[in-house]
């Protein structure tokens, strides 16, 4: 089964990152309200502290520890805190009726398509060093 080339992996991944900002900022613009578009701004910031943990936690070839690392976790622990406050805050904007629920699935949806297309592209550029 021959690979698929690297290019047409990165505009299928550039689509659906313009396809969920799409839903993000319709979701603003259909109802008139932009609150929702807060989500784009926690599900870019999403990966950063687990980015910068690991290359904080891996200067060091000789002194990794195998068993687990307490920065590469404080790095995990607050960008699962970041998805997760992307996730809550258009269901708390619906439930105190700021935005309404087509808004709320939209903006939820699309942040959903930001954030995994994020994570696809830092998978997929991810250099893994063996010697």
């Amino acid at each position: 089964m021959p690979t698929a080339n690297p290019l047409s992996k990165i505009i299928v991944l550039a689509s659906v990152l313009a396809a969920g900002f799409l839903l993000i900022i319709l979701s603003c613009a259909l109802f008139d309200n932009w609150l929702p578009l807060l989500v784009v701004g926690v599900f870019l910031l999403a990966p950063l502290p687990n980015a910068i943990c690991e290359k904080y936690a891996a200067n060091d070839d000789f002194m990794q520890e195998t068993s687990g690392n307490a920065v590469i976790d404080f790095g995990r622990y607050i960008t699962g805190i970041l998805v997760v406050t992307g996730l809550a805050l258009p269901f708390a904007l619906a439930h105190s009726r700021v935005i309404g629920l087509p808004a709320m699935f939209m903006s939820i949806f699309g942040g959903l398509l930001v954030y995994g297309t994020i994570i696809t592209f830092t998978m997929f550029f991810n250099e893994s060093e063996e010697f």
